[in-house]
């Protein structure tokens, strides 16, 4: 089967967990004998459309604006674009090159009037990947105002991305409650978890060596820093948690909150937090193995309920889990429910801290780290994602304007 996914972020130079979850599933496709084409923006580049392959994976980028880390009202301008940039530039090569099914990833909100064009002109199926619901999240915490003008333009890309969708992908069951109850949609809406790829990577200490780390547990927080995590959530922790000597905080990515954390950093000297820019995948993977505990955090005024991605990687490194989620997040149940860790609503700080102390013990962080990777084999396996994917197909025979067509297999709901 010939699969074309879309994204607006890809490898080899992205750092972003959800990248890197696209790639692992696009490698496990490729092996299990499917030709599959990644088509992504390629921010300031001369050509119209760059082909490159990566581990077996074909790779388009287009031409487009920058979409990452600029300004919100500049990367809301140009994200705007992201259909129509993908268009011109391989409406030559969608014509010569019919695929069977299409996959595309969200966010980002703005490719659904290009998925619609490629339906069209293949007649194929459309799975969309619905990792963040926005701009809801952005509403909820006060970032865009309800009914604004802003949030009416957002809501047109966001419904006509739900539009071209034949299935939709959520990632849990309280999502997919929300989901039901706030959004009309025409699609099939379904469960599909966050996935990774179960093979860890084995320490070097290389990090600890050069961070002066060797004698510490090492709470790690590794992706963006923004407004939706609230990374002071993690700061508060850390600062209770210097009378441990022991304890150290390594916080690696980039994000709005970034110069926020570094201003606390100094009104409340926390020699016991060490900050890094963003790193490359092979680099994030290298610092996880040497980490103790994988943190994560949610903005308490979430109303939709989000799995971050990178607690899979956590999972893969059989790493505890400890963080705190928006209340009514069904990770909490996940994740305490499989003993893979401890899980406080934001703004339960003592309780969070409690749990931090506990996870000192290093006996302890050894039986819940494998329940950790227990949970990911059973739950959160690539196969299973692709099973969901790619259910039973028929064989259809389709004509086409462009070329001549064998028979094709493609998703029949």
């Amino acid at each position: 089967m010939k699969i074309f996914i879309v994204t607006d972020d890809y490898m080899p130079n992205s750092i972003k967990v959800g990248a890197k979850m696209l790639h692992e599933l696009s490698c496990e496709l490729v092996k299990q004998g499917n030709e599959v084409t990644v088509l992504t923006p390629g921010p300031y580049q001369k050509e119209n459309l760059i082909h490159i392959s990566l581990d077996g994976v074909n790779i388009l980028k287009f031409k487009s604006n920058e979409i990452k880390n600029i300004s919100k009202y500049k990367r809301a301008i140009n994200e705007s674009l992201l259909s129509l940039q993908a268009y011109r530039a391989t409406k030559e090569y969608c014509k010569k090159n019919r695929h069977d099914l299409i996959i595309y990833y969200s966010p980002s909100i703005f490719f659904g009037h290009f998925v619609k064009q490629l339906k069209k002109m293949w007649r194929a199926k459309s799975y969309l990947i619905l990792r963040d619901i926005f701009p809801q999240w952005a509403v909820d915490q006060g970032i865009i105002k309800k009914n604004s003008t802003v949030e009416k333009y957002f809501n047109y890309f966001e419904n006509i991305n739900y539009e071209a969708a034949d299935t939709i992908g959520l990632m849990s069951k309280a999502n997919l409650q929300w989901f039901k109850k706030h959004k009309r949609v025409s699609a099939k809406l379904e469960i599909l978890p966050n996935w990774a790829s179960a093979t860890p990577v084995s320490s070097t200490s290389k990090y600890r060596k050069k961070l002066n780390l060797e004698d510490k547990v090492i709470y790690f927080y590794g992706g963006n820093m923004g407004h939706a995590q609230d990374m002071m959530n993690i700061v508060r922790l850390a600062n209770r948690m210097q009378i441990h000597k022991e304890a150290h905080f390594l916080l690696v990515g980039a994000g709005d909150e970034v110069d926020l954390i570094k201003d606390a950093i100094k009104k409340y000297n926390l020699s016991n937090i060490t900050l890094l820019p963003a790193v490359s995948q092979h680099e994030f993977k290298l610092m996880l193995a040497e980490a103790d505990v994988g943190l994560f955090t949610l903005h308490k005024e979430h109303k939709t309920h989000n799995f971050p991605g990178k607690l899979l990687g956590y999972m893969v490194q059989s790493m505890p889990i400890l963080g705190s989620v928006n209340p009514n997040n069904d990770l909490q149940n996940v994740i305490e429910e499989a003993n893979a860790g401890f899980v406080t609503i934001n703004g339960e700080d003592q309780k969070l801290y409690e749990n931090a102390k506990v996870l000192l013990n290093a006996d302890l962080r050894k039986i819940i780290g494998s329940n950790a990777k227990a949970l990911l084999d059973t739950t959160f396996s690539i196969n299973a994602v692709i099973d969901k994917i790619m259910p039973n197909r028929d064989i259809k025979i389709y004509k086409t304007p462009f070329f001549r067509v064998k028979n094709h297999i493609f998703t029949s709901n």
